[in-house]
């Protein structure tokens, strides 16, 4: 139920916003497409009705100028059968109109009466004289008033059956020749036009949400699959990964989360052999100090051998002092409460009096010492106890991951910005893939501890810490079974 509430949460809202983005845009696009073409619809037909009545004008004039001479000189005739007489003139107006069918010409006198109507529809269908339609004078005044073509939401009393569009010209005094077309087929055509860009907008809205669902189901899946690695996670499952395809921002997201569930992974591994090295070294000191006292009290140690075996307790105490001691300053540095003493010091004086303190286990390896320094004096700004634990931690795991008889290296240089200190060391070095990790915490090279059998994997961890904390870097290069260098930087003094 949980998995499908989040699928509805975030998948039906991409669905729904990719759905209502794409509805706006083609009903807009729809209106734009239908108002162009029913403006462009209606133009062409004004355009094709405006040519009609003008070309129609034209012949009608003569026609009427002979009928009005005719009637001047006596002769008493209609007008119908005046223009029966001269079919062939209105005939040649016909063939010019008869091109669009839905197209009307009615000749009218200045009163209304219908003098003369052209329909297209029936070829051999004469011009015809119908004195009993008449348009009202308001409808004439209405056709001569407008200057622009115009859909009249009239049937022209009663003469036109459905609404039309109308243009009206004057011929000669009192003639008025008006066209007309049924605004019908205009409307048939812009609904035809809209209807198949509607049609062919549904469809390409289909494929935009098909393309749509499967583009946020990419998108939601890998979130899905790592909020199951989260639930995973919780429940201890800390193998858990989530698939990572492409290599868009989704994918690189599901790399940070496999990136940070093997950090959770490597931590906890690591945090259990802390657990195990802690208890170990803590374990057996503990037991040698409980045995030897309770071999003193109990008297199977004489009081001659006292002084030995308390010398033993006294060691193994000062090794559980100093284990206690380093987690009390991993406490301080993770909650910020160590601060530092940034004073100016002799970073070569203080590199001297620590290979002098590790004289003696330098002579036991029988190592090729190596002391460079590019000045009898070097001035480095920091705090000088916390370099000097740094340092001294170098010097230690170097000396004791050395080789009998190798080279020993310890050098300062003098750059152009800044202090750089190394020490060098032949032996097992460090494998490759563990580089990474020698700065974390817990982490213990020699996990056999057949080398470090005091450490418990932290000292590196608190360098690192420290010279973050004065801004300066640390780092390490190694060839597994030929050497491993550490180096770390320090700020000038300017003065």
């Amino acid at each position: 139920m949980k998995k499908f509430l989040l699928f509805r949460s975030v998948f039906a809202r991409y669905m729904l916003a990719f759905v209502i983005i794409i509805l706006l845009s083609f009903s807009v696009l729809s209106l734009i497409v239908a108002s162009q073409i029913m403006s462009f619809s209606t133009q062409m037909k004004t355009d094709e009705i405006e040519r009609i009545a003008t070309s129609a004008s034209a012949i009608l004039e003569p026609v009427y100028e002979e009928y009005d001479r005719s009637t001047d000189e006596g002769e008493d005739k209609s007008f119908a059968d005046f223009v029966g007489r001269e079919f062939v003139m209105i005939k040649s107006m016909f063939n010019y109109i008869k091109r669009d069918s839905d197209i009307n010409v009615i000749l009218a006198d200045s009163s209304g009466k219908v003098l003369f109507w052209v329909n297209p529809i029936d070829e051999n269908k004469l011009p015809y004289l119908d004195s009993s339609k008449r348009f009202s004078p308001e409808t004439m005044s209405m056709m001569l008033d407008e200057s622009d073509l115009q859909l009249k939401p009239t049937d022209l009393d009663g003469i036109l059956k459905r609404e039309s569009y109308v243009k009206a010209h004057t011929v000669k005094d009192d003639g008025v020749l008006i066209v007309v077309t049924v605004a019908k087929n205009v409307y048939d055509f812009v609904a035809s036009t809209v209807k198949t860009i509607v049609m062919s907008c549904m469809w390409v809205m289909c494929g935009a949400i098909i393309a749509s669902y499967f583009i946020s189901e990419r998108i939601v899946r890998p979130i899905r699959q790592m909020s199951n690695a989260t639930k995973a996670f919780s429940e201890g499952k800390l193998d858990v990964r989530v698939p990572v395809s492409g290599n868009d921002e989704v994918a690189e997201l599901a790399m940070a989360f496999n990136n940070m569930a093997s950090n959770l992974e490597r931590n906890e591994e690591t945090r259990r052999t802390f657990l195990a090295n802690v208890s170990h070294d803590m374990r057996t000191p503990m037991t040698t100090i409980g045995g030897f006292i309770d071999a003193i009290l109990d008297g199977t140690i004489p009081p001659s051998q006292y002084d030995h075996y308390l010398g033993i307790v006294s060691s193994e105490i000062k090794r559980l002092s100093r284990l206690v001691s380093t987690l009390l300053d991993i406490s301080k540095i993770q909650a910020g409460e160590r601060k530092f003493n940034m004073i100016p010091f002799d970073i070569c004086e203080l590199s001297r009096q620590i290979i002098i303190s590790l004289e003696q286990r330098l002579n036991d390896k029988k190592l090729d010492v190596e002391f460079e320094c590019d000045a009898e004096r070097l001035v480095a700004v920091a705090d000088r106890d916390a370099i000097y634990q740094v340092i001294y931690n170098i010097c230690d795991n170097a000396i004791k991951f050395s080789r009998e008889g190798g080279k020993y290296r310890f050098s300062i240089k003098d750059t152009e910005k800044k202090i750089v200190v190394s020490v060098y060391n032949e032996g097992i070095g460090i494998p490759d893939d563990e580089l990474p990790y020698v700065f974390d915490r817990f982490y213990k090279s020699d996990k056999s501890r057949g080398l470090d059998k005091s450490g418990v994997g932290l000292g590196m961890y608190i360098s690192r810490t420290i010279m973050e904390a004065h801004g300066e870097n640390i780092g390490v290069r190694s060839k597994h079974g030929e050497f491993c260098e550490f180096t770390l930087t320090l700020r000038k003094d300017k003065n």
